[in-house]
């Protein structure tokens, strides 16, 4: 995969947006039961077609900046999940959020990118508030979303259907000034 199509990089990862060739790769992230114990569980084909249509391919040019990505290990180009900066559905509130495939779980994945889409939202979209949800029995997400630097603030529920199966979730936070200030700004890489 050629650089050129990464938008954000970390050391180990980099972000890239998702194309009609990556349904299978999606289809079979979303059949993994495990991966998806926490994201509403599996998803048929049909559904992933149509989350992929409008959450995902519609919502790049709707949304400029924001969106689902790929997420990709640099070394290997080996896809090994996706990270979001996007509305919670039904909401205007904008989240941060990640799922990854088994074999990247525990290595720091998910923070190591979380972390800097963070800084992206705060720092080039200039976003005042982001915040991230996580169902309550998932401490791995919620140990992130505290390592990136969000603050858990309760918890809330919201009724759109990709959300209430879960009910109440734990709710974290953050305004852009409080992390900034807590965490410095670092010059564009652009």
């Amino acid at each position: 995969m050629a650089h050129s199509e990464y938008w954000l990089q970390t050391k180990r990862l980099a972000l890239r947006q998702f194309t009609p060739n990556d349904y299978e790769w999606l289809v079979a992230l979303y059949s993994d039961a495990e991966v998806m114990r926490y994201g509403g569980g599996v998803k048929s084909p049909e559904q992933v077609k149509l989350v992929m249509q409008e959450r995902i391919l519609d919502y790049y040019d709707a949304n400029p900046g924001f969106g689902v990505w790929q997420t990709v290990e640099r070394s290997t180009a080996t896809p090994v999940g996706f990270h979001v900066l996007n509305n919670i559905q039904g909401e205007s509130i904008i989240q941060i959020g990640y799922f990854l495939l088994k074999p990247a779980w525990s290595r720091g994945y998910a923070t190591e990118m979380a972390r800097a889409l963070l800084r992206y939202g705060f720092e080039e979209l200039r976003l005042t508030h982001i915040a991230g949800m996580t169902e309550r029995d998932n401490l791995a997400s919620q140990h992130v979303l505290t390592k990136i630097g969000l603050r858990r603030n309760g918890e809330r529920a919201f009724p759109h259907p990709a959300y209430a199966h879960a009910g109440p979730m734990a709710w974290f936070e953050r305004e852009a000034v409080d992390w900034i200030a807590e965490h410095g700004s670092e010059p564009s890489d652009s």
